[in-house]
């Protein structure tokens, strides 16, 4: 072996020993980084004509495990998907006050019935009176609080998602340059290792936002994919697009967050998504929220409708000069069809409590008789005031009738003691709303006792537009549903919404149910979403829309911040209803009491009586008491609050265990980096010696000569 051979071989083990000890301080350097991978030198000898000649550094890699790789990225993207879901559902719970203390809403409910129950004690105390309705406004109006802070934490959730999706693409774009750096490094045999390790950074905060499928490219640098395999990174950049919806209400339709892959192929994006701070958010956003919005307007919409039910059946003293009921979403003709039983429409003289002109209607289904005088629910507004004689009119505009008094008398209604009328389980002024306690800005009733052959009252022709969404949030149709013709009853129009050709039978069922209510169950398992997203239908009757008059959508959860005390009433606690109009009172002696609070009594029974709820959210609904429906419905939120916490603490768990595990394997180990140095520094050393020992052999071969 010739001399410049000794030199050239120590000088390739000189500038080994350099490149290592690079390396070595490269990684001490950044024993404390966060997300820095611990850099390895991979050494070989060389050879030139099966003899050797040095050794050289083939390439600088990280010293990662791609198991313990993926591992980290699938339980960081989870962690950020239980992370946000528990963050914002917490806020949600925050809303409703400390369910045990007295604060809370759920324990402003009950407050409400025994400030009724204190009233009937002394029914003539306008102090206890004012109370009872300071109570009842204060609870519609913490519901009304709730319900719109609910949106607000959907709006949140709805801009973050926005966020994210614009992180992502600048996290795709930064990658795929760094694929790019990496490939060059890689053909030209340089030391990547840098970008690399940026890039690890970004894939890691990139799985924080969606779950991902991350594999090395053989000519370096990463190709990423979704659980579903849609191209993100590796062959170009994807693109997400998302718009979001600006201000959210419990109505809103929101769009498809969409990706446009490297090929140019747009797709839905939240397909396949499983974990991931996006696929969190759009889980609070569109099932966790809604749900619980849902489940707030069901509960106050039953307590409006109790404490209705048992000011109706009772009266002020005096009664007042007119009744005007809320609006019914029918024609009069339809609203009456179907009543039983008996009710009295009773003129009252306000001084003597006396009644002095009475109708007595006795309902018999699709017939009826006023005062023993056959009459119909056609005819049945022309027959009333015949009957009245011109001491009260009725008249019916804009979906709601009115009763009026003549003069300064009072008008007052009461149903049959031993045979009530009823329809949908509520009785005549009930069903009307006449006597209302709590009023409300759109129909909040939806079990309206409507049939099969009953006319739903919208023009034929009118649209309505359903989105239905599959579980994970994806878009899978937006239908256009037309009113049909020509007899425009409500068999028509559901066999047009379950048409699998032009209406929602592809993805689930309208069905009827016994009290009138239309429902729409998804098929599938987890079912498809229905969503209304435009609804031009009008009726004419009443103005209310299709979606209003059925509950369909959002429109469910848009009821609780609706409700009110009759500004009248609340003007004025003596307009409160508290007594019974006797209807047995012999002609000429009084039929309403002032002293009388057994109207006091019901309402504040009203909590206790046991009442049918519709399903909403995830509940099924069923037969029980508002005071029940509302501990559960505390309960439930307090239980979904500790499961979102308890998920989210053991999916972080799993996240700090994993990345704890990587990070000891690809990690900076202090101990091992200094025994690499002296290792590295011994060789840097030896070789040094080597090239002075083949200088001095040099310079004795030329002092030689």
């Amino acid at each position: 072996m010739s001399l410049t051979s000794i030199l050239n071989i120590a000088n390739s083990g000189l500038q080994t020993a350099q490149t290592q000890l690079r390396i070595v301080s490269d990684n001490v350097s950044n024993v404390n980084t966060p997300g820095y991978v611990r850099k390895i030198g991979d050494q070989i000898s060389l050879t030139s004509q099966g003899v050797g000649s040095g050794v050289e550094v083939a390439r600088v890699r990280l010293a990662t495990d791609r198991f313990l790789q993926a591992a980290s990225l699938n339980a960081g993207a989870e962690s950020s998907r239980q992370g946000v879901r528990y963050e914002l559902y917490d806020r949600i719970q925050s809303l409703f006050g400390d369910p045990g203390g007295d604060t809370g809403f759920f324990s402003q409910v009950d407050e409400i019935f025994s400030a009724f129950a204190v009233a009937a004690e002394d029914p003539v105390s306008a102090p206890r009176r004012q109370e009872a309705l300071f109570r009842a406004q204060a609870v519609f109006d913490d519901a009304a609080r709730v319900s719109n802070q609910i949106q607000a934490v959907r709006e949140d959730a709805d801009v973050r998602i926005q966020s994210a999706v614009e992180r992502a693409n600048s996290l795709l774009e930064q990658i795929e340059i760094l694929n790019q750096d990496i490939a060059r490094a890689t053909i030209l045999n340089g030391d990547a290792s840098g970008a690399e390790t940026q890039q690890a950074r970004m894939v890691a905060e990139l799985s924080g936002l969606m779950d991902i499928q991350v594999t090395n490219r053989a000519v370096g640098g990463v190709s990423i994919r979704t659980s579903v395999g849609v191209m993100l990174a590796g062959a170009g950049a994807a693109k997400l697009d998302y718009d979001r919806a600006g201000t959210v209400n419990a109505e809103t339709s929101f769009g498809d967050i969409g990706i446009t892959e490297p090929g140019g192929v747009r797709r839905a994006f939240v397909d396949g998504l499983v974990s991931g701070e996006i696929k969190g958010l759009l889980e609070l956003r569109d099932v966790d929220a809604p749900q619980t919005a849902e489940r707030l307007a069901e509960l106050v919409s039953r307590v409006a409708d109790e404490l209705n039910r048992a000011h109706n059946a009772n009266s002020a003293v005096p009664p007042p000069g007119s009744l005007t009921g809320r609006n019914v979403g029918q024609t009069l003709e339809t609203a009456l069809t179907g009543f039983t039983g008996e009710t009295t429409i009773a003129v009252v003289n306000p001084t003597t409590g006396a009644i002095t002109t009475r109708a007595d209607i006795v309902f018999s289904g699709t017939t009826l008789t006023i005062n023993g005088a056959a009459s119909t629910p056609a005819t049945f507004l022309a027959d009333l005031n015949t009957q009245l004689g011109g001491a009260a009119t009725a008249s019916f505009a804009g979906g709601r009738l009115t009763l009026t008094a003549a003069g300064a008398n009072g008008i007052a209604v009461a149903d049959s003691a031993t045979t009530p009328s009823t329809k949908a389980g509520r009785g005549f002024s009930h069903y009307f709303g006449l006597n209302d306690l709590i009023s409300t800005d759109r129909p909040a009733l939806y079990d309206q006792g409507l049939t099969a052959t009953s006319l739903h009252g919208f023009a034929a022709g009118q649209t309505l537009t359903l989105r239905f969404t599959a579980e994970s949030g994806m878009k899978l149709r937006d239908v256009k549903i037309t009113v049909p013709g020509p007899a425009g009853t409500v068999a028509e129009l559901m066999t047009a919404l379950n048409s699998t050709g032009s209406g929602a039978g592809s993805y689930g069922a309208f069905t009827l149910g016994a009290t009138g209510e239309l429902t729409f169950k998804g098929y599938g398992d987890p079912p498809a979403r229905m969503s209304v997203l435009e609804d031009t239908t009008t009726q004419s009757a009443s103005g209310v829309s299709a979606a209003e008059l059925f509950g369909l959508g959002g429109v469910r959860a848009s009821r609780a911040d609706g409700f009110s005390v009759r500004t009248d009433i609340r003007q004025s606690p003596a307009r409160l209803s508290l007594a019974q109009l006797n209807l047995a009172a012999a002609a000429g002696t009084s039929a309403l009491s002032t002293g009388d609070g057994r109207g006091a009594l019901g309402l504040a029974d009203a909590g206790q009586t046991t009442v049918r709820f519709s399903a909403a959210g995830d509940n099924p609904g069923g037969s029980l008491s508002v005071s029940r429906y509302a501990s559960e419905l505390s309960g439930e939120i307090g239980g979904r609050a500790q499961t979102a916490k308890s998920r989210q603490l053991s999916a972080q768990a799993l996240a700090t265990e994993a990345s704890s595990r990587q990070a000891n394997f690809e990690g900076v180990n202090l101990d091992e980096e200094l025994v690499l140095m002296t290792t590295y520094q011994q060789a840097f050393n030896a070789s040094a010696r080597m090239i002075q020992a083949a200088k001095d052999m040099y310079d004795i071969l030329l002092g030689m000569i």
